[in-house]
């Protein structure tokens, strides 16, 4: 089991219990799933520039990402449907909780002037979504090995109910809000 896990069943739900009042701690809001996405404009020139993308994704969440396609065609983008245009990776269980655990504690502190990622990225439904501007942040990428630097978006998914609740859970979790 790892760490974060351990430490939401030891630490999140008491406080989550006493701050919410929630009738037991099968109510208490957890993570669902974490969603990683790295979109890939190049790929539909360069079919060679995606397979470094899974590459790092693969090293980055543990696991191999879903190579995505374009759902329908745009003329003023030269895309057409079908084309491969980047690759997403859900998590769950175990992969989820060390992914997090690695982001929160690891990646996000190597950011250049980072005040915090922003409060206000919620849904309205308990989901958190946010974006990170280069995959070099996390330390098993090899900064020489990259052949180009990428950005990636990543969604929490909780069930909560509401945004204040996901926040909160996710504070627990020492997610770094931006005061």
């Amino acid at each position: 089991m790892s760490r974060l896990r351990e430490f939401y069943e030891a630490e999140v739900v008491p406080e989550m219990i006493k701050k919410f009042s929630y009738k037991n701690k099968l109510a208490v809001p957890k993570l669902e799933k974490i969603i990683v996405n790295m979109g890939v404009g190049e790929a539909k020139e360069n079919a060679k520039i995606l397979d470094g993308a899974v590459k790092d994704m693969t090293i980055i969440v543990g696991q191999k990402p879903v190579v995505t396609k374009a759902k329908k065609s745009i003329a003023a983008f030269k895309l057409r449907e079908g084309m491969n245009i980047g690759c997403k990776a859900t998590l769950r269980g175990n992969r989820m909780y060390e992914f997090a655990d690695r982001l929160i504690n690891i990646a996000l502190p190597r950011v250049r002037d980072f005040r915090g990622v922003k409060a206000n990225s919620f849904d309205g439904r308990g989901n958190y979504t946010m974006g990170i501007k280069e995959q070099l942040i996390f330390p098993e990428i090899e900064y020489d090995k990259v052949d180009k630097i990428r950005g990636m978006d990543i969604v929490f998914v909780t069930t909560a109910k509401t945004d204040e609740e996901a926040r909160e859970l996710l504070k627990l979790f020492g997610m770094p809000f931006a005061k």
